[in-house]
């Protein structure tokens, strides 16, 4: 398998609706950055829709999308959670949250209307947010002298790396994501800048 260098996300929340025979499902898609961005969503939506009988949802999270979960929330086993992921992976969505609020309408589904309503509901919600492409990063400690910041600073914007974090004192640290397609170049120029220590983070 060819490393992956993007991933698509989505940008803003988005919401739809799916009925079937009387039966609601609401489905709403959320940015999200970790799991707790996760937590806050789903608890938001529990107090929305208290009298909701499932809060079912699929999320990936990562930018290489290997950290995922999914829950059918009392529906039939693989009738709900497993649907929604594979909206997100015919997508190839990551970072991106799918709960589906689901209002029993009186008459029993079986479990493939349930795969149907699920699926539907959140490739609707989906439809209705734009997908932006971002690069897949690495993540790389630097450690420097102050008067080194501003060479630095060239390089991360040069080759469109991201700030994570930055304590800056005689001794500078600096944790940035390489975009995966220039981490040999982004490697190249700092070792060049000498006195500058890079460490690879390990995710």
């Amino acid at each position: 398998m060819s490393e992956q260098l993007y991933y698509n996300t989505i940008e803003k929340p988005s919401m739809a609706e799916f009925k079937d025979r009387g039966s609601k499902f609401i489905a709403y898609a959320f940015p999200i950055q970790t799991a707790d961005d996760f937590k806050k969503h789903l608890l938001a939506l529990k107090k929305e829709h208290p009298k909701a009988n499932h809060h079912c949802f699929a999320y990936r999270l990562g930018r290489d999308g290997n950290s995922f979960r999914v829950s059918d929330d009392g529906e039939p086993s693989g009738s709900a959670g497993k649907p929604i992921l594979g909206q997100l992976d015919s997508k190839g969505l990551a970072n991106v949250l799918v709960v589906v609020v689901r209002y029993f309408g009186g008459t029993l589904l079986g479990v493939p209307g349930l795969i149907n309503a699920y699926k539907s509901a959140a490739a609707l919600a989906l439809q209705l947010t734009p997908f932006t492409q971002k690069q897949v990063m690495k993540d790389y400690s630097l450690q420097f002298d102050y008067t080194q910041l501003n060479d630095v600073m060239m390089v991360v914007k040069q080759f469109g790396c991201e700030v994570k974090k930055q304590e800056q004192q005689l001794f500078c640290e600096m944790v940035i994501g390489v975009p995966k397609s220039r981490v040999d170049e982004v490697l190249f120029k700092l070792k060049e800048l000498h006195k500058v220590e890079v460490f690879e983070q390990k995710s």
